[in-house]
Order: C-alpha cells, then structure tokens, then sequence
C-alpha cells in the first residue's frame, strides 16, 4: 500500500513562522521582515511540508537543497525572488539547507481597508509555481533588498498611527518593482516563450481537430506545458496582449470561421464539434468576436 504523506504543518500567524524558526517574537503581529542569514534553524523536525496562511515574499541567493511546489522541484543559487499567498503548500527536503535573502511576511488582515487589499490579486506573481520564480539581476536584486530592508527599518520603528500606512505604501512598491522585472524576464526569455506559445498552438490545433468536442481550458493547457495559468496568462499578455482565455477564444473563432465557410454544418453542429453545449453561448462569443452572427458570416461565400 502506497504511503501517506503526512499532512502540512499549517502556520496560520507570523507568530507562528517566528516560533517554527526560533526567532524572537514579532515586533509587529500581521507583518515581518526576516533576514535569512540570522535564522538559527530550518523547519526540518520531521515536517514535510508547509501551509503558511499569510503573504511570503522572499529573495534568494546561496541556497542548498531542494524546494517544492506543487509538482514541481526547483533548485537554485543566486538571485531568486519567490512569492506565496496564503493557502499555498511549500516543502523542502534534505537536512542541510541554507539559504541567504531577505524574507517579508504579511498576514492578509494587515490589508484589510486599503486598496492592495483589493488590487493584490492583480499581481499574478503570487499564483506562479516555484520554478517559475523570478531570476533578478544584481541591479534588480539590489533595488529589491533597498525596499526590503525600507520595510524592516520602519517595522523596528515604535509604531504610531503612520506605520501601518509606510510599510503598506513601501510593500506596494516592492510589488510594483517585482512585476516590472517579471515582464523585463518576459522579454528577455523571448525564445523559451516563443516555444511555449508554438507547443500552445499546437496543443489548441489538437483540441480543435479532435473528436472529443470539448472546450480547451486555460488550465488543461497550462498542465500540458508544465507551466501555472497564471504564468501562461502573463507570458502571452507580455508578448500578444491578451491572456491565455482571450487567446483561446481567437483560435477557436478562427476554427469556427473556417468551418462555416468551408461546410454545410448547421451553427448548432459546429457549437457541439467545438465543445459547447448550448449553441447560444457559441453564437453569442461569435457575434462578440466577429461583430456578426455565424450564419451572417456565412452568407458572405454564398
């Protein structure tokens, strides 16, 4: 019988993470910025994984081990920047790992009534796997520790009724920093990319041209080029302007627009081949896209 893998250690407060790494108590209990070097221990007592319910974000550089996510392994030296929200499983394994970096911890209660609260989802870094992490440069790595380091500072302050409001601007710019150096990689991985778009082309060719009449989701894509949606989505935004749903959609009107000009099939049987249920919503995303009907797109080659 296969073995069961233990159950996450779940670190539900920055109290807790503090505790697990034989830190001093946090200064602040929804925020901490924790230098790695000075952490005494890892988390190795027997745990194979980790669920931290707060914000994590972490630069990287002289780590030994291996970290997972997910499925996924990834191992790395110098210049990483990873980031988890809360929720997100991370384990490590061997019994001699260390790391050097800087380490911002925040629990989501340290949003609640500013605007990053709502507008954090937007930064979709935080749903990447970890082999997608962020490769900084030693420019890049350096304006990211200033800010890191900004953050710690004020933290070590004695708080007063501006605190929160610095550390909260401070994050947001650590943030804004980290997405324009995801596009900067983006970019300069141009060639990676163009093969993951290619293979992605192919695989919607695939699905399109099978006999299993069901609708590519961005997700069944992203699994197949061993990627994370939201990684897919950002990589094809940098490089087309529209997310991997909007991409699908276009190569599925241009399947569709070929199909009713090349065949006698009724719009209700061209919905079915490609995957939709109700022929309304295929008519509707069609009218959306082509800016006319499918039959009124048909009558231009009769």
């Amino acid at each position: 019988m296969k073995k069961t893998a233990p159950p996450p250690l779940v670190l539900n407060t920055i109290s807790d993470l503090h505790r697990e790494l034989d830190l001093p108590k946090p200064l602040h209990p929804l925020v901490s910025v924790i230098n790695l070097k000075e952490v005494p221990c890892t988390i190795n007592r027997g745990i194979d994984s980790l669920l931290y319910n707060f914000y994590s974000v972490c630069t990287k550089r002289d780590f030994t081990g291996r970290m997972k996510y997910g499925q996924h392994y990834y191992d790395f030296d110098n210049g990483i920047m990873t980031f988890f929200s809360p929720g997100q499983v991370i384990s490590t394994e061997g019994s001699d790992i260390s790391v050097n970096g800087m380490w911002l911890v925040f629990h989501p209660d340290f949003l609640r009534g500013y605007g990053l609260d709502r507008n954090i989802k937007d930064y979709g870094f935080f749903s990447y796997a970890i082999h997608e992490a962020l490769h900084l440069s030693e420019v890049e790595e350096t304006q990211v520790n200033n800010v890191m380091h900004a953050i710690q500072k004020e933290y070590e302050q004695p708080i007063d009724r501006f605190s929160q409001d610095v550390i909260i601007s401070q994050i947001e710019l650590l943030l804004n920093y980290s997405n324009r150096f995801y596009n900067r990689q983006f970019i300069t991985r141009k060639q990676a990319n163009t093969d993951l778009i290619i293979k992605m082309e192919q695989l919607l060719t695939e699905y399109f041209n099978s006999e299993e009449h069901c609708l590519p989701r961005v997700k069944d894509l992203a699994d197949h080029l061993n990627v994370s949606p939201g990684y897919l989505s950002d990589m094809l935004r940098a490089h087309t302007g529209q997310n991997a749903q909007q991409h699908i959609h276009n190569k599925l009107i241009e399947k569709a627009k070929e199909t009713l000009a090349t065949t006698n099939l009724s719009v209700s049987e061209i919905a079915f081949k490609l995957g939709f249920e109700h022929s309304q919503s295929f008519s509707k995303l069609f009218k959306a896209k082509a800016n006319m009907s499918p039959l009124e797109y048909r009558r231009q080659f009769n």
